[in-house]
């Protein structure tokens, strides 16, 4: 066999083993296991990717989750559902569920946007180089289905001086006890 058909089989392959298709015949991209931190359950768990077209994204989100979420989008300073929230509990991805901040690690921020200085364990997010804008910032995403939260900065409280800057739209909350998540 010729060098270059083994390199089309093995690109067939590899383009194979990331694809199948859906129940209606739709092609669609594996999800992957990957291990993320349950509040609930206070360990590390085994999880699957979260990977939908963007029509089903759509369909599925409310307009302004799906354009902060999918489209990169951020709702304005001061109209989240969350930013003045005080009850305990877990903050959630809105696209899938993942547990991705708990209200011991919020604090006013002054921003308009629910600051945290933490999240539940750097497994449950995700973190790239944003330079939309004209600025350099770093963005903050679901490790699990990969949505666009926010952003995070140095300039937090103690202990870790971040303050992860994440739009209402992108959380779900849930209320209940939750204990601080260890310091890592």
């Amino acid at each position: 066999m010729k060098q270059t058909t083994l390199w089309v089989v093995l690109a067939l392959l590899i383009g194979l083993a990331g694809h199948g298709s859906t129940d209606d015949g739709r092609s669609a991209t594996m999800s992957e296991q990957i291990r993320v931190y349950s509040v609930e359950r206070g360990e590390m768990v085994e999880t699957r990717t979260v990977v939908k077209s963007d029509e089903e994204w759509r369909a599925e989100l409310p307009p302004e989750a799906y354009q902060v979420t999918r489209r990169h989008g951020t709702e304005r300073a001061c109209s989240g559902n969350y930013w003045k929230n005080d009850r305990e509990g877990v903050y959630r991805c809105i696209g899938c569920g993942n547990d991705l901040f708990v209200s011991t690690t919020k604090f006013t921020s002054g921003t308009g946007w629910p600051s945290f200085f933490q999240p539940v364990h750097e497994a449950n997010i995700g973190t790239e180089v944003d330079r939309s804008y004209g600025m350099v910032r770093t963005e903050v995403h679901c490790s699990r289905c990969g949505a666009h939260l926010g952003h995070v900065f140095d300039d937090g409280p103690k202990p870790t001086g971040l303050r992860f800057c994440i739009n209402s739209a992108a959380l779900e909350f849930v209320e209940m006890e939750v204990e601080p998540p260890p310091s890592r």
